[in-house]
């Protein structure tokens, strides 16, 4: 199945297609219209991209990237909202993904790939750890609103 697939940036102009998946991959715990600010505030910043992976004209399955430069680490990319479609899980999608956004890093002189794993999300971090990533840290939050 994987064969078939297509992968590649989607543009600005078409990034709200993502909205679908993104909502899902909340569980409906933030409103398409919400979602929508969002993603209006996130692309006005500049400096986040994201991957579309389309079996045909459909998306089924998405990964927000952001370019960041960072003392500890210098110039990487991380990953944001990755998502596959659940028709599409464990069909090899994930690991297209990672294998395009590896080479994508590499051709934008990344240092790193880097991503927040819920720690309760136990087969997300078994994924990332194939996939050759490791812990460095906590990722911490202290809720202002």
């Amino acid at each position: 199945m994987t064969g078939d697939l297509n992968l590649e940036l989607i543009p600005y102009d078409e990034m709200e297609s993502v909205l679908p998946l993104i909502f899902e991959l909340n569980q409906g715990k933030l409103s398409e219209e919400i979602l929508k600010s969002r993603l209006k505030d996130m692309l006005a910043m500049g400096g986040y991209e994201c991957l579309g992976v389309y079996d045909n004209e459909t998306l089924i399955a998405c990964c927000g990237i952001w370019l960041l430069q960072k003392f500890y680490k210098g110039k990487h990319l991380e990953l944001d909202n990755v998502f596959v479609s659940e028709a599409y899980r464990s069909k090899g999608v994930g690991r297209l993904m990672m294998d395009w956004l590896s080479e994508y890093g590499k051709s934008m002189d990344c240092a790193s790939l880097e991503l927040n794993c819920y720690l309760h999300n136990e087969k997300g971090v078994k994924f990332w750890k194939r996939h050759g990533f490791e812990p460095l840290g906590y990722h911490m939050i202290k809720n202002l609103e």
